[in-house]
């Protein structure tokens, strides 16, 4: 990946795993990257797709889910846009307070939120931009050594 990468997928959740590995792949700096930041990234962009593909496209398999990443200076931004009508961020539960503790809901976007530097949506809440800061090249080199 030079500075970019763009493309679509089908709106089907066995297409996650591998659009994941296909971002890796192609980000050398995300394979320089201490295993921390790598595990943060992919548990987060995994957690973007199912989003989008579960409760923003409906599962409809009409649909489909834009992924765009850029590498801007020191860090890695991950944007996934769906077809759906969007929804509001601030409405979702804590899912860490004892009356939610048993709803499924709202786990995924605590994860991003906690494993990312920045989680931002769009107003329409049909696109989540997931912002990993890096660190320096020579920082990386000295964790991939440890």
């Amino acid at each position: 990946m030079d500075r970019e990468l763009v493309f679509e997928l089908p709106n089907d959740l066995r297409c996650i795993e591998e659009a994941v590995e296909f971002v890796v792949a192609r980000c050398a700096t995300c394979r320089a990257a201490s295993a921390k930041l790598r595990f943060n990234f992919r548990v987060s962009l995994t957690e973007a797709l199912a989003n989008a593909m579960i409760y923003g496209n409906g599962r409809d398999p009409d649909k489909r889910v834009r992924v765009e990443i850029a590498l801007a200076g020191h860090h890695l931004e991950a944007r996934i846009t769906d077809q759906g009508r969007g929804f509001d961020p601030t409405s979702l539960p804590d899912p860490t307070t004892p009356g939610n503790l048993l709803d499924p809901g709202g786990r995924g976007i605590f994860l991003m939120r906690k494993l990312m530097d920045d989680v931002r949506f769009n107003e329409q809440g049909n696109a989540v931009t997931l912002v990993l800061r890096l660190p320096a090249a020579a920082e990386m080199r000295r964790e991939a050594s440890a």
